[in-house]
């Protein structure tokens, strides 16, 4: 659904994103990971026509251009804060996009917005206003979804009921992009990952797999931890010390246990050792490789 390949983002001379290249299937909900200041908001809004690049932007086969903007009659966006005229109800700001009032209503209904979707737009809550420009975002069935920091402002309630939107959405084949420092947020829905930094694209891959990333260490005691270091160091087997026992990866597993019983040591405890989520994004912007799909 969303190809781009070498894209290249200026801000008058200076490069702000350098040769970006990721993919984004139909019906995944990709998370567009990085620091303050990677340049995410950048990424969106260049692929909405909006900043001068090079390289190719493709939206359902269709090329973006910064003068010819066809290839986004069906991308919906919310980039940086919700587009809203404060003056005009939050029904009349949805009129002005609205293919179709039906349209209005499946999302005024979807986002719980009746109570107030017919009051002045400048006197609606955060919240409120950062569910009008979801509303927006969602208008009109759109094939792909840019959303900049979607659950800023939203209360509980209101953060669950659109993490259950986008994945209705998603199921029905709608592409997301969706940016987020609330990683806890992100991994209840997305499917992919891209990770950005300094203006990089530093990963794009599948949630499983980066998954497959966190647990490839084991946790492991036995009734000789002094002994156990010197014969694994002298067989050239990296290892870590953690709490009360020592962590190796899991492709080292079968020798330690077979170098284990032809000493005569026994082993107490072995488990998997995971790092969270958070931890594993801290690495990979430390390491800064990049890991394609």
């Amino acid at each position: 659904m969303l190809t781009v390949q070498a894209m290249t983002t200026y801000i008058g001379h200076k490069q702000i994103i350098k040769q970006g290249s990721f993919e984004v299937a139909a019906g995944d909900i990709a998370g567009l990971i990085g620091p303050n200041g990677a340049g995410k908001t950048t990424i969106m809004k260049t692929i909405l026509g909006l900043m001068v690049f090079t390289g190719q932007i493709q939206i359902n086969h269709q090329t973006v251009l910064e003068q010819d903007h066809h290839a986004l009659a069906k991308v919906g966006a919310l980039i940086e804060h919700p587009a809203i005229y404060p003056f005009l109800t939050g029904w009349d700001n949805l009129r002005l996009y609205a293919q179709t009032a039906a349209n209005i209503q499946t999302v005024v209904t979807q986002l719980a917005m009746t109570t107030f979707i017919r009051q002045k737009a400048k006197d609606y809550s955060l919240g409120m206003k950062q569910k009008l420009g979801i509303a927006l975002a969602l208008l009109n069935q759109p094939e792909l979804v840019l959303l900049d920091e979607p659950m800023n402002g939203l209360d509980i309630e209101a953060t669950i009921l659109v993490r259950k939107i986008i994945k209705q959405y998603a199921r029905n084949g709608t592409t997301f992009l969706i940016s987020s420092h609330i990683l806890g947020e992100l991994q209840k829905i997305m499917t992919d990952v891209i990770l950005v930094n300094e203006g990089r694209i530093v990963l794009n891959q599948p949630v499983h797999k980066l998954n497959q990333l966190r647990q490839q260490r084991c946790h492991f005691v036995t009734d000789d931890i002094p002994t156990t270091v010197k014969l694994l160091q002298a067989q050239k087997i990296p290892i870590k010390s953690v709490h009360d026992g020592l962590s190796i990866d899991r492709g080292y597993l079968f020798q330690v246990q077979d170098l284990l019983a032809a000493h005569n040591l026994h082993l107490l405890a072995l488990s998997p050792y995971d790092i969270s989520f958070e931890q594993l994004i801290v690495r990979l912007l430390t390491q800064g490789n990049g890991v394609g799909r």
